[in-house]
């Protein structure tokens, strides 16, 4: 994925920052346990949220099953979760979310990580908790290919779909207010319900962020060659894994996981394995490591 042209910002001091907003010394045994990790210890069971349609960071494959890239990353703190406390008879139990339930999923207490393509901004942690950074992306449209459509300029008096929830909605309202483009927002429940509405021609253009945008295309097998996505960039998003907030014991877990992974190598073959290598069903996304993804996670330990 080419550089954004928003970090403007000296690359090494900002991504510094995003990768260690969560930093706590590495996970150690403690004597007291509290917060997330106490619930975990009393029920014998981590709740995961995940996404029905965010491919490849988590969806559910031809068989119905929870999986993608977030969802390995989960997975690893479950690990660590188990080891910290001494079990190895912890369950998993996989909570559907949507991008309009996902942060009250989460303070209610209803699930512990939500494992998906949320972006960690400054307004989301003032109520919750994010993992260093997972992922760079930017908001982008998608559109018919032979659309008369080649900019987010060209929207007046058309329809967008974007999904419910999302930073995605946000940046498309304040950008159509402050340019005056008369254009109509629509909304789906999920992903897949927001493409669905181009796909019908109940909408002229999708706004996503773009890796998703390229997973709905992939998803969509020979139909996706019908659809384009445009070059303009309207947000940088950087995306997290998500817990609740002022919980110290899981903070530090969740960042001595992030470190070990990017020590041993894991957190690039995690990476490798859903965004470069064939999918579930066979798609391939072949979406390279960002120059700025490479240095966020150097910076927490990966080695060259």
């Amino acid at each position: 994925m080419p550089r954004h042209p928003l970090l403007a910002a000296p690359l090494a001091g900002l991504l510094a920052g995003l990768a260690l907003c969560a930093s706590a010394a590495p996970s150690r045994a403690v004597d007291v346990l509290a917060g997330t990790l106490k619930g975990i210890a009393d029920t014998g069971t981590v709740r995961l949220g995940y996404r029905e349609s965010s491919l490849p960071f988590s969806f559910t494959d031809g068989a119905g099953r929870p999986a993608g890239y977030a969802l390995d990353l989960c997975l690893e703190i479950v690990d660590d979760i188990g080891k910290e406390l001494g079990r190895s008879d912890l369950k998993v139990r996989y909570e559907p979310v949507t991008s309009d339930n996902r942060i009250e999923a989460v303070t209610s207490g209803r699930i512990d990580l939500e494992c998906g393509s949320t972006t960690a901004n400054a307004e989301r942690r003032r109520v919750v908790a994010f993992s260093p950074v997972t992922f760079f992306s930017a908001t982008k449209l998608l559109v018919k290919r032979g659309a008369p459509i080649g900019s987010y300029r060209d929207l007046a008096g058309r329809t967008v779909a974007v999904t419910a929830g999302t930073t995605n909605e946000t940046v498309l309202r304040a950008l159509f207010a402050r340019l005056k483009i008369p254009a109509t927002i629509v909304t789906g429940r999920d992903h897949a319900e927001s493409f669905a509405l181009v796909r019908d021609g109940k909408a002229d253009a999708l706004g996503l962020d773009d890796v998703l945008l390229y997973g709905l295309i992939a998803g969509a097998g020979p139909d996706g060659a019908a659809y384009t996505v445009l070059q303009d960039k309207l947000s940088f998003e950087p995306y997290g894994l998500m817990f609740r907030k002022d919980d110290a014991q899981l903070a530090g877990l969740v960042t001595a996981t992030f470190q070990r992974l990017a020590e041993s190598r894991e957190l690039r073959w995690i990476y490798e394995r859903w965004f470069l290598k064939r999918l579930p069903g066979g798609l391939r996304l072949n979406v390279p490591m960002s120059d700025e993804l490479h240095t966020n996670f150097q910076v927490i330990g990966l080695q060259d």
